[in-house]
């Protein structure tokens, strides 16, 4: 069971609403994104560990290129933007090379401008690497960006289920209704 268990945390990961809250303030960027290679990479050496950290944060757009990335990885968490926290917990997500990522509210907290920065990494993200997303959000915008299929809860019951054109255009419950209006 637990091997079981281990193998479904290396393929599904969770990108939190709230990067603050989300990375611990003790830990540096290193140990932060690192941490899944030492659960489920166990074999790496810690320089083999640094070279993934530092492609991580190349490949969320951190920097421009791994070879840059070393004066970050000793920088703690309050040093960062909330654009760049939620970069972090992308790549901290992204390092044990997942195949679903689900995504609780994660532009919520940032502003309208860094919000659509990461949804483009999000999708380009999902584009290279043929990542599935569970996409928890109450933001039709988003929902438009970045949603196929959409699945309507209210009270952990689902109302509405469909194509994300189909929903949003048509909506036929009164509740997917006023959403969609309240959007407007």
């Amino acid at each position: 069971k637990a091997r079981s268990e281990k193998a479904l945390r290396q393929q599904v990961q969770v990108v939190f609403q709230d990067p603050f809250s989300s990375l611990s303030p003790r830990m540096t960027v290193e140990q932060i994104v690192g941490e899944g290679l030492t659960v489920h990479e166990p074999t790496l050496n810690a320089e083999q560990r640094r070279e993934r950290v530092r492609a991580a944060l190349a490949d969320v757009g951190l920097v421009q290129d791994p070879g840059q990335a070393g004066d970050w990885l000793q920088r703690y968490p309050h040093e960062f933007s909330g654009g760049q926290r939620q970069r972090l917990a992308i790549a901290r997500a992204l390092i044990v090379q997942p195949r679903l990522l689900v995504l609780d509210e994660p532009t919520s907290a940032l502003d309208v401008t860094v919000q659509q920065q990461v949804l483009k990494l999000l999708q380009g993200l999902q584009r290279e690497r043929g990542l599935s997303y569970l996409l928890i959000t109450h933001d039709i915008a988003v929902i438009r960006a970045m949603a196929h299929q959409v699945l309507v809860l209210k009270d952990g019951q689902v109302l509405e289920r469909g194509d994300v054109e189909q929903v949003l255009q048509r909506p036929q419950h009164p509740y997917t209704q006023a959403l969609v209006r309240a959007a407007s």
